[in-house]
C-alpha cells in the first residue's frame, strides 16, 4: 500500500495486498522469484507481522497466514545464494510438493470438469470418454496451465454440449509446439490453415483476440495469416 503523496500519481492512500489480507490468508505465488532486496522485507513480516506503506514511517500489524508456492529448488538457490537461509526456512513450516500431472494421472479427470466450468462458463460443457481417454495419454510438461489451454481450445472448437474424440484431436494439434522444438516467438504452427480461418472467422476477424484465446502471440498469428492469403492467392 501507499500513503497519499508517496510518488507522482498518489492522489489518495491505498492499503495493500498484506493489509487487505488482514484476518485472512494472503498467497504468494512464484515466491522463487522475489529479488534478494525485497526478501528481506517478506522475511520482517513473517517474523513480526509488521510492515510500512510506502511513503509512512508508521509501523503497521497484519494477522495473516501466508501460503506459498513456487517451481524453483530453493534449496539449490539458497545455495547459490540467490534466495535467503532465513527465509527459506521461515517459509518451509509445512512444506507441500506437488507431483507433476503426469505422476498424478487420477487427477486429470477432476480437474478437467473443474477447469471447463472455468474456460467455458455457462455452457455446462461435458467431456466424452473417448475425449478423456485421448486426455489421460498426454505428458502435460506444462501442469495444469497446459491442461487449462488444451480445454480452453477443445471448447471453442465444440458447438454442442459435448467434447468428444475429434475436437480433443483437433485441439491437441493445434496447440503449442514442444518447448524443446519451438523456435522462440513461433508459436501454434502446428493449426492446419482450415482450422485458423474457421477460428478467425468465428472471432469476427478479431486477431488480439484468437491469438490470445490460441495462447500464441498476435504478431505469430499474423504470420501466420499471411502465409494462409498467399498459399489461396497461389492456388487462385
Amino acid at each position: 500500500g501507499h500513503e497519499k503523496g508517496a510518488f507522482t500519481g498518489a492522489t489518495q492512500a491505498r492499503p495493500g495486498l498484506v493489509e487487505s489480507a488482514h484476518g485472512g490468508t494472503l498467497f504468494l505465488d512464484e515466491v522463487g522469484d522475489i529479488p534478494l532486496a525485497q526478501q528481506v522485507k517478506l522475511l520482517r513480516l513473517l517474523e513480526t507481522g509488521t510492515y510500512r506503506r510506502v511513503g509512512s514511517t508508521e509501523l503497521r500489524h497484519a494477522d495473516i497466514r501466508v501460503v506459498s508456492a513456487t517451481h524453483r529448488h530453493l534449496a539449490q538457490m539458497v545455495a547459490e545464494g540467490r534466495f535467503r537461509e532465513d527465509l527459506y526456512y521461515r517459509l518451509g513450516t509445512f512444506p507441500i510438493h506437488l507431483p507433476p500431472l503426469r505422476e498424478r494421472r487420477e487427477d486429470i479427470a477432476p480437474l478437467a470438469q473443474a477447469l471447463l466450468e472455468r474456460v467455458a462458463p455457462g455452457r455446462k460443457l461435458q467431456l466424452a470418454a473417448g475425449a478423456m481417454a485421448l486426455l489421460q495419454t498426454q505428458s502435460f510438461p506444462g501442469n495444469v496451465r497446459e491442461l487449462r489451454n488444451l480445454l480452453e481450445r477443445a471448447a471453442l472448437l465444440c458447438d454442442g454440449h459435448t467434447i468428444g474424440v475429434e475436437q480433443m484431436h483437433e485441439a491437441l494439434t493445434c496447440g503449442l509446439a514442444p518447448v524443446v522444438a519451438a523456435a522462440p516467438g513461433e508459436m501454434g504452427t502446428a493449426m492446419d490453415d482450415t482450422t485458423l480461418a474457421r477460428l478467425l472467422a468465428e472471432h469476427q476477424g478479431s486477431r488480439a483476440t484468437l491469438a490470445q484465446r490460441l495462447g500464441m502471440s498476435e504478431r505469430s498469428l499474423y504470420r501466420r495469416l499471411r502465409l494462409l492469403k498467399g498459399t489461396d492467392a497461389a492456388r487462385a
